[in-house]
This record gives structure tokens, sequence and C-alpha cells, in this order.
């Protein structure tokens, strides 16, 4: 016996027209330059540049604080004439020498310090005795130890930089959690092996942080240094140019020498250390 199944009738709707809707709606011009970083951050420095030339002018006092255009003037006169890209190399030939040292021994006193108790106990103590002793009261001692020239320079160098970085890298790996910790050991990574492929690149960021922290320190320490050490040997880098230039009333020179910190400072942060961020943490979002 055949039964005859009832077709159901298709039914379709019209489309109703939603008329012009937009999607996706485009960014203006200012809206899309305001979204790019670099332009936020000069208008930022052309904003302060601004501030500095006013009160210049307002104080007009050049013997006490010079106009923008006054720096800017002394700055690319002493660099026409070789002063400061002489000064400048002789600084950073010796900053890089000390932050270098600074790096390879923060990143074996951290690798001991991961990998026993023992090792994060003298950490701990090594860091809360030295970290707060000022690196400028080194200065005494390093005469001392070291003389007078480069040695001594390097050895506060590297007291400035040391604690900063181990501490920060120290506090990233603390941080990694344990589930990368035993995924590691689940494929037989043990000591250096865990500390480079799980350990460092889980805890990059806080040692990113490390870095800029310790380059700053450098800086400033390298500077008073060479203020002390450029008036023992009567050589030096900026921090001699600077204070050489204070002695003669050249106070347009002074801050010609300040601005070259200043400007070097923005490119090693805006340049170098953008592109590690942008390679490593950026890259393996780990950062936004």
């Amino acid at each position: 016996m055949s039964e005859t199944l009832a077709l159901r009738p298709e039914i379709v709707n019209a489309e109703t027209p939603l008329g012009d809707v937009k999607v996706e709606a485009s960014l203006s011009i200012i809206e899309r330059i305001y979204h790019v970083a670099g332009v936020r951050k000069a208008i930022i420095l052309v904003a302060l540049a601004a501030l500095w030339q006013a009160y210049g002018l307002w104080l007009g006092n050049p013997l006490l604080f010079p106009t923008f255009t006054d720096t800017l003037s002394a700055f690319f006169e002493n660099i026409a004439n070789g002063v400061i890209p002489a000064r400048t190399l002789v600084s950073l030939e010796t900053l890089l020498i000390g932050y270098g040292i600074g790096i390879a021994l923060a990143a074996v006193l951290t690798t001991i310090a991961i990998g026993s108790r023992i090792g994060a106990d003298m950490l701990e103590a090594l860091t809360s005795m030295f970290n707060p002793l000022p690196a400028i009261a080194l200065l005494p001692l390093a005469l001392i130890w070291f003389g007078l020239g480069k040695g001594s320079i390097i050895f506060v160098l590297v007291h400035s930089v040391l604690w900063a970085i181990a501490l920060n890298t120290h506090s990233g790996f603390r941080s990694v959690s344990n589930t990368l910790r035993m995924v590691g050991l689940n494929y037989g990574l043990r000591g250096l092996k865990l500390v480079r492929f799980i350990l460092i690149p889980a805890a990059f960021p806080a040692i990113l942080t490390g870095l800029k922290v310790g380059w700053a320190f450098a800086w400033r320490t390298l500077i008073a240094a060479e203020l002390v050490f450029g008036v023992s040997s009567g050589a030096g880098g900026l921090g001699w140019f600077i204070f050489e230039n204070r002695n003669q009333l050249e106070t347009a020179n002074v801050f010609a020498g300040l601005f070259t910190v200043i400007f070097i400072g923005l490119v090693v942060e805006n340049v170098v250390f953008a592109t590690i961020e942008r390679k490593t943490v950026r890259r393996w979002g780990m950062q936004h």
C-alpha cells in the first residue's frame, strides 16, 4: 500500500532593502594621524621645544637659560667642528663595555638563582646589599682599585647596570607559570635549555624592562663619572664636555651636551628597544 506524501511548499520571503548601511566607518585623516605613535610623540616633543623656547625668550638671560634655537645652534656647531661626535664616541664606547659586562653578569646570577634555592637566596642578599648603594658612592674605591681612566668608569657602570637587570630578569623568571615549566620538562628540557627555550621567551617583557632601566642608569652614572674623572685626567666624553663648558660659562654648549644625551636616549628607546620589542614580545602576542 503506497501512501502519497504531501510536499511542503517552499516559502521565500522577499528581501527588504536595508538602505545605505555602513558596516565599517572610515577614519578621518586626523584620526589616522593620531593613531600613529611616532606622530603623537613628535607632537609632544615639539610642544616641549616650544615651551623651552618661550621660557628662554621670556627670561632673556642666555647665560642662565639659553633658548632652544641657541641650543640647536651650539649643537650643530659642535657637530660641525667634530667635538660632540668625538666625545660621544668616547662615552658610547665606555658605556657599551660596562653595559655588556653588566648584562653578562646579570645573566649568570639569574641563571644560578633560578636553578637552586641557594642561588635565589644569594641573589636576593646581594641585591639587598648593593642595589640601594649609589654607583657614584663607589667612585673613591674605583679610584683606589683601578686608578684614573676607563677601568674605574666601567666598574661603576657595571654596578649601576647589574642589579636593575638582575632584579627584573629574576622577577620575570619567577612569574613564569608552572604550566610552561612543565611543558618544557615534558619535552626533556633541563638546565640551560629550559632557561633558553622556556623561561627567557616567557619572561622577556620583564627582561626588556630591565634592559631599559639598566640603560638609563648607565647613562646617568657615565655622565656623573666623566665629570669627576674628566677633572682628574683632563679627558673624557660628554660629561667632561659639559663640565668644561660650564667652567667657561658657555651655557649654550652645556645645554648642547645635555641635548646630545637626550637625543641618544630617544634614538635608543624608539629605534633599538622599539625594534626589539616589535620583533619579540609584540610578535609573540605578549603585549599590545
